[in-house]
């Protein structure tokens, strides 16, 4: 039997250059309902999504695709209001490689917007499917943007949460973001036989496997102009970012610090290039 139930989408209400015009929080089915990313801690959001149920509907499932408080903070309210439980890979640290476990107790807090309190009610591992009576959700392990993220199949639907985006790509911030898993989900996805994404802001993606490849190409892109950079002499993640983000506005260029840093992490562990004293922010790069 082909499963086609219904999909809704409400816009909650937290615009920001890092969200877009804000996260999307995706309803599915007709009956017994699966909500996807309650989003942000607002109250106005969680009115908005109990007003979308309408008669003889009860929500059923509540999927948080990831930990970052813009997907997840009002998971617990929305379960005390509707009794459905929450679902997730896990809290905002678990999933982290052994080598971001090794980094993270000397990196910097970055303010990503990690939800510290969240633990989902029923932990999700990869491939695992839930099901309503018109739908069933199949889980993806899609490390990269977060170690627990997850994308969310609906046969050849995916809600994409914040991996694959068509307005923008996902920022990597060490070391809940890992640039080796983020390109390795990547070419999973890329390996899929999809008709589109569902991602957790801005618009559908009616060309996922396009779009995958131009974030391939984009990452690939990015760690050859690193390459380059460094191949002019040991510099730190300041001046890099400078020289290589030429195309962002000043305020967005601690994020592509951050993302700098992704790429260096997987440049070093391929050995590529050498930090010194250690591997860290404040760490001087070259190449081997």
């Amino acid at each position: 039997m082909t499963l086609d139930p219904p999909i809704r989408s409400l816009l909650a209400p937290n615009p920001s250059p890092l969200t877009g015009s804000g996260t999307n929080t995706w309803i599915v089915g007709a009956t017994a309902l699966a909500v996807i990313d309650p989003g942000p801690e607002d109250s106005a959001h969680l009115s908005a999504i109990l007003a979308a149920i309408g008669p003889g509907q009860h929500i059923s499932h509540i999927f948080v695709t990831h930990a970052h408080r813009d997907h997840s903070a009002l998971a617990a309210r929305l379960s005390a209001a509707s009794g459905a439980p929450v679902l997730a890979f896990g809290t905002a640290t678990e999933g982290r490689s052994p080598l971001m476990a090794s980094l993270a107790p000397g990196l910097p807090a970055t303010g990503e917007g990690l939800d510290l309190r969240f633990t989902p009610d029923q932990r999700l591992a990869d491939d695992d499917t839930i099901s309503g009576p018109d739908w069933s959700l199949s889980a993806l392990h899609t490390p990269g943007h977060l170690g627990g993220h997850l994308c969310l199949a609906l046969g050849d639907t995916l809600f994409s949460g914040d991996h694959v985006m068509g307005w923008a790509t996902s920022i990597v911030s060490p070391p809940d973001g890992d640039m080796g898993a983020y390109m390795a989900s990547l070419h999973r996805l890329a390996a899929g036989n999809w008709r589109r994404f569902l991602p957790g802001h801005g618009d559908p993606v009616d060309s996922p496997a396009g779009r995958v490849q131009e974030l391939i190409a984009h990452r690939l892109g990015r760690e050859a102009q690193i390459l380059r950079a460094l191949a002019d002499g040991p510099a730190r993640i300041p001046a890099l970012a400078a020289r290589i983000y030429t195309d962002i506005p000043p305020h967005l260029l601690p994020a592509a610090e951050r993302n700098v840093f992704a790429h260096l992490i997987d440049l070093a562990s391929r050995n590529l290039v050498t930090a010194s004293p250690a591997l860290h922010p404040q760490a001087r790069f070259s190449t081997l």
